[in-house]
This record gives C-alpha cells, structure tokens and sequence, in this order.
C-alpha cells in the first residue's frame, strides 16, 4: 500500500474540500457523542486527514495526559493501515510527528487568551504554523455562548479549521431544531459542521458517525458513515 492508498482509507478527507474540490481554510466543526463512543478517535481521524494532506495541526488536549493522546495517534495510525503493508511507514509514522504538535491545558487554564498566545509563540517565532486545531474535552456546559463565540473569532484571525468534541446525555432530551443534541442545542449556529456519533440500532455491529449539519459544501448532511466497532475507524 502506497501512501496515496493510505490517504484514499479515510473518508473523512472530504472534510478538507468543499464541493469545488477547494480547500477550506476556515471552519468551526464539532463531534458530538454519549461517553465512550469515539470522539475522541474522530477527531485524530480528521487530524490525520490534515497531516497527510500535508498540513500542521494542533491537538490540543484539556485533561488528558500527552502520553495517553500520542497513544491515540500510534493506534488510529496501525488500525488505518490495519493488515495492509505500507511503503515507507516509517517515514510516513515520521511526517506525522513532525506535523502534528500536541497542547495540554487543565480544565481550568484552558481559554482563548492563553491558548491564542501560545499559538502566536508558535507562529511568530516560525515554529509552527498550523491550518488545523482539534479541541479534546471542551466542557461545553459550563461555556458560555461568548466563550464560543470568541473562540469562532480566534479561527478567523488564525485562519484555521479548528475541530471540537462534545459529551451528550442520554437523560437529556434537549434538542435544537436541527437535531443537535444538548449541552450544544442553543450554540448550534457557531458551527460550520457538526457529526453525531450514534450507537448501534437493534441489530446492528457499527457505531454510525452522522453529518447532521455542514455549510462547508465539503459533507452533505444526512450523510452517515459507518465506524468500526472495535477500531472506531470510520468506513466509506
């Protein structure tokens, strides 16, 4: 398997593209589940997508450990390439490292301020200069609807897609009129793109990632997608 081949396994590289084939420099997207379905493992699925398309991302991680979130780069990366053999995955495994820069942040140290001046650091200092950002653990119901929205700004200013995940509950019904669920019913409009990860229906294997919203061009909502059920890679 080539790296093109490698590229062509996900199919989440549509979201790098609008319907023109043009690349998309500014997005607000959000990856919406119950506890445990996979967030997490879509996020670094888009990220990945980004890394091979040859663009820098940040991973920024809120209450997760460095370790724990290379970890998921090193599995989701082996379960892409799953029993195929990959020509120069070595050097592959290497591009992705050098793209690819993880931040930590404590739930209670995380905000636009401090995230925005070490992205500048990065930047101004030519150290890094990232296209993409993934946002792991947003506490979405304690933000406010102006934190999100600073957030939307820093986007455009950074000129960045920047990627987010948030925890829905069972228990909570809430609902907006597109179908997003709660805590971000009442914040759906700050969004570009939103997907919602849903268990399996009766007598089914795989969780299924749905595209409920996208004013990109680049996924049609009410697309789904399969995903793996004990890889949570996700399926064309």
């Amino acid at each position: 398997m080539l790296k093109k081949d490698l590229i062509a396994k996900n199919p989440l590289r549509i979201l790098n593209q609008d319907a023109k084939g043009k690349q998309i420099s500014q997005r607000m997207g959000l990856v919406m589940s119950r506890a445990g379905l996979g967030k997490t493992a879509i996020l670094v699925q888009i990220a990945l997508a980004n890394i091979l398309d040859g663009k820098k991302i940040i991973h920024v991680s809120i209450d997760q450990s460095l370790d724990k979130t290379k970890t998921w780069y090193d599995d989701i990366f082996k379960d892409l390439i799953g029993a195929d053999h990959l020509e120069n995955a070595a050097s592959i495994a290497a591009e992705i490292m050098q793209h690819r820069m993880i931040m930590t942040f404590n739930v209670s140290s995380f905000n636009r301020p401090k995230l925005e001046e070490r992205l500048n650091d990065l930047v101004q200092q030519d150290i890094f200069r990232p296209a993409c950002m993934v946002i792991d653990g947003f506490d979405f119901t304690k933000a406010s609807r102006e934190e999100l929205a600073d957030l939307r700004e820093l986007m455009e200013v950074m000129d960045l897609n920047i990627w987010f995940s948030a925890v829905s509950h069972r228990e909570d019904e809430r609902v907006s009129a597109n179908g997003i669920p709660a805590p971000c019913h009442e914040v759906d409009d700050l969004f570009d793109t939103i997907m919602v990860i849903r268990p399996p229906a009766k007598d089914q294997l795989c969780n299924t990632l749905n595209i409920v919203k996208d004013s990109t061009g680049s996924g049609q909502a009410g697309k789904s997608l399969q995903m793996d059920p004990s890889s949570l890679i996700v399926q064309g």
